[in-house]
């Protein structure tokens, strides 16, 4: 362990701290709890149910029936191991590092990238917003997702702004050769595009770049098993040869650990605190080589071409019968009356509006839900057919692919 980073760890002796483990509200304290801030962090995110649904979400592959292909909890997972591996060595703040890279998938929508790309569509459209992964992961972790308190009350999750930075500063490429924090505390809430800061702590950043090299490997693996591609095919072939020459080694396969472990051991012994996070030039071109290679023989394969086509209708059917539903005062009217021919979509979204919304907190004629977005309703649908459409977008960003297929097949069946 050469703790190489151990006097810029994010702990109380940081410039940084207050403002690392500051809330955007006092969070409540039982007697005795022994936990740091990042570790109360780490616990809320996995008992918070945006967590626990991502283990029906895509990855790469949709809603596959093998049980060894990852998804995308196994993919948060995986990070934080990575992650964590790397910072124990570095001499970081490990429970910040498990914090950020377990909270940092928590906005990816169902069907992974694709439906992302399709809500930025329909974003774009009919809100003249964008839509992107890491900021809706800061809007689940400070508005949308709530917990219980020790009184039965619920409340938001409250996360420290290290790790609220964490995850919406998460992605972005890392193909450059250095990663270091910024300095300046910036409200996170301006930030308007992916990859537009780097994270506010090395811990951030030992996440942002694990996020790449835990997913290189796995998704070559998921491949092979679903036959895209052929482990003894031409090109495959080739980019295993590569590797072999580039590391003088012998690679039996092309696995996940024989391509993440010559990039984690590159960077813990080319980074310093002097130099930043990186890559050897090698390094960054064996990535660069693996991430090509997976876009060009797996992301773009023709077998995932029309599932992402019925991927896409799933969600624009769903997102356009909701928003047919807006009528000023009367949209939870309307719903009810589309819950007779859609039950599960109509009553799920109806209960979610009354918790969420200024016409539902009125009609249910008590405040149960804690402080979303400080003690403000998230959605004024009363008056705002932007607001409704917000939360028809967030309803379905938080679906995972087999409760939006049920939906669709709700929507398809008479």
């Amino acid at each position: 362990m050469n703790r190489a980073f151990a006097a810029v760890r994010m702990d109380e002796r940081h410039p940084h701290w207050q403002q690392a483990i500051a809330r955007e509200k006092r969070l409540y304290h039982r007697r005795g709890d022994f936990r740091t801030e990042f570790g109360r962090d780490y616990t809320r995110i996995i008992h918070s149910t945006a967590y626990s649904r991502l283990k029906h979400k895509t990855q790469v592959f949709f809603t596959t029936k093998n049980d060894h292909i990852c998804t995308r909890i196994e993919h948060v997972n995986q990070v934080a191991s990575v992650s964590q591996t790397i910072g124990r060595y570095l001499g970081l703040n490990t429970e910040l590092i498990a914090a950020i890279a377990t909270g940092h998938d928590l906005g990816h929508a169902p069907f992974g990238h694709l439906g992302e790309r399709v809500l930025r569509a329909i974003c774009k459209e009919d809100l003249g917003t964008s839509f992107w992964h890491e900021r809706q992961g800061l809007r689940v972790v400070d508005g949308i997702e709530t917990l219980l308190d020790p009184a039965g009350r619920t409340v938001n999750m409250l996360l420290t702004y290290a790790v609220r930075d964490g995850i919406i500063n998460h992605c972005g490429e890392v193909r450059e050769a250095v990663l270091r924090p910024r300095e300046e505390a910036i409200p996170l809430q301006s930030i308007t595009h992916p990859g537009q800061y780097e994270p506010y702590t090395w811990e951030g950043c030992v996440v942002k770049i694990s996020d790449k090299i835990a997913y290189l490997g796995r998704d070559i693996e998921d491949a092979v098993r679903l036959k895209i591609i052929d482990e003894n095919g031409t090109p495959a072939r080739a980019l295993k040869e590569r590797l072999q020459n580039k590391f003088h080694i012998v690679l039996p396969s092309l696995t996940n650990t024989s391509i993440m472990y010559p990039l984690i051991t590159d960077l813990c012994s080319e980074s310093t605190p002097e130099k930043g996070l990186l890559l050897s030039k090698k390094n960054i071109h064996l990535m660069n080589d693996v991430m090509n290679f997976n876009y060009r023989y797996i992301y773009r394969h023709k077998r995932l071409q029309i599932y992402h086509e019925y991927a896409k209708l799933i969600i624009q059917s769903i997102y356009y019968t909701l928003r047919d539903c807006y009528a000023g005062e009367k949209t939870l009217q309307r719903i009810r009356e589309m819950s007779e021919y859609y039950p599960t979509l109509g009553t799920h979204f109806l209960e979610r509006l009354q918790k969420f919304s200024d016409i539902g907190r009125a009609e249910t004629k008590q405040d149960r839900f804690g402080n979303v977005f400080k003690n403000t309703v998230l959605y004024a649908i009363g008056t705002e057919e932007k607001a409704y459409k917000a939360a028809c977008v967030d309803y379905i960003a938080g679906m995972t692919d087999r409760y939006a297929e049920k939906i669709f097949t709700e929507l398809t069946t008479f």
